[in-house]
């Protein structure tokens, strides 16, 4: 018999983060959250995120074990301001029982329909700055940080509810020797001139803070266009600068100005804490912290997190700069691994960004649909 009950006390907080570290316990490519950072992302007073969404989190119950969960949410920006009449759900995970699973799912077609939402999709998070998708292909490497881990099982699950594809990302990583100066280095001197553009280089964290809100704008600008996109606000800008910035070098964040000190492109790398991740298990204290600074100062893998240009200035190269600026900084650091988070596999112009570095899909994921009509 399979149960169903809304997260309402601390511990069912708990009980809802800590599930997945017993369903993928021994897991080899899973890397577990810092525990204490997904409880702040589901409480009120300290995510911004819910002045402008709801989330319902639920879990599921058999034989008085807890056998899965899920995150119902709805983004009020998205089904007000775009007229898109979505209910979002993420944070899912479960065991191999279509019980389990359909059981999940229901409670948040429910909530979809009590709000007069046309359809489902899921998983994704409150916005496009979180995780995204569960894997179809490629479930023999480690995750980065920055997505979900599922088992291979989990697809049948939702065929089995009767969701379809909706959208399709990949994940590519390419090895450092791969990138060739020559490629971008003429065209970057060409285009600095031409539009009088220069990159900002960073050391410290202090330095990076004053342009972090114009990142943000710019990045708003720059992803505008693509599907599903909610912009990121005020509130959500020093809640994410607080969260992210100290976990990226500095030296690992690149920003291009014009001549009057406009942002007009950006790009975050970071380093690859997965690893790191696994050794602590989901905890910062006692010893967490030495693994984590271990790894921002020492991986020799690097994730490229965000890229961004000015809708005025793409096409026209400033990709160059960036790659030019980060040539050196690797170069220096001894990088050997580039690996790019999920992206979107209908976005041509970052594919085009990446081509001549010979980057190879190591993993591929999806997001699923329902009507609700």
């Amino acid at each position: 018999m399979i149960s169903i009950k809304e997260v309402k006390t601390k511990s069912d907080l708990k009980a809802f983060v800590k599930f997945p570290f017993q369903l993928y316990k021994g897991s080899k490519y899973w890397v577990p959250p810092i525990i204490s950072e997904e409880l702040k992302t589901f409480n009120k007073t300290e995510n911004p995120v819910f002045n402008d969404a709801d989330a319902t989190l639920f879990l599921a119950y058999k034989n008085g074990e807890v056998v899965g969960r899920v995150a119902a949410i709805i983004n009020w920006l998205e089904v007000k301001n775009q007229s898109l009449k979505k209910m979002r759900f993420g944070w899912f995970d479960f065991i191999d029982d279509l019980e389990v699973s359909k059981a999940l799912l229901n409670k948040v077609e429910t909530i979809g329909k009590q709000h007069h939402l046309e359809y489902v999709e899921g998983p994704v998070g409150f916005s496009n700055l979180d995780k995204v998708g569960v894997i179809t292909e490629g479930f023999d490497a480690i995750a980065p940080m920055v997505t979900w881990y599922n088992h291979p099982y989990y697809v049948k699950h939702y065929e089995a509810a009767n969701y379809v594809f909706e959208k399709s990302y990949s994940e590519s990583k390419f090895p450092f020797a791969n990138v060739k100066p020559e490629f971008f280095f003429k065209a970057q001197e060409l285009i600095k001139k031409r539009y009088q553009l220069k990159a900002l280089k960073f050391t410290k964290t202090s330095q990076v803070m004053p342009y972090v809100d114009k990142m943000f704008d710019l990045f708003n600008e720059s992803y505008a266009s693509l599907s599903s996109f909610v912009a990121i606000t005020e509130l959500q800008k020093a809640y994410f600068k607080k969260k992210f910035i100290s976990f990226i070098n500095p030296e690992y964040i690149k920003f291009i100005v014009d001549k009057d000190d406009h942002l007009i492109g950006f790009a975050i790398v970071m380093p690859a804490f997965s690893k790191a991740l696994q050794k602590i298990n989901g905890k910062l204290f006692p010893f967490g912290f030495r693994h984590i600074l271990h790894a921002k100062k020492h991986s020799k893998e690097v994730i490229f997190y965000l890229i961004g240009i000015h809708p005025d200035y793409q096409n026209k190269g400033v990709h160059a700069l960036i790659f030019n600026e980060y040539y050196h900084t690797f170069k220096e650091k001894g990088i050997e691994t580039c690996i790019r988070t999920p992206e979107l596999e209908d976005n041509y112009a970052i594919h085009q960004i990446w081509k001549h570095f010979d980057p190879i899909v190591f993993r591929r994921r999806k997001t699923f649909r329902k009507s609700l009509k």
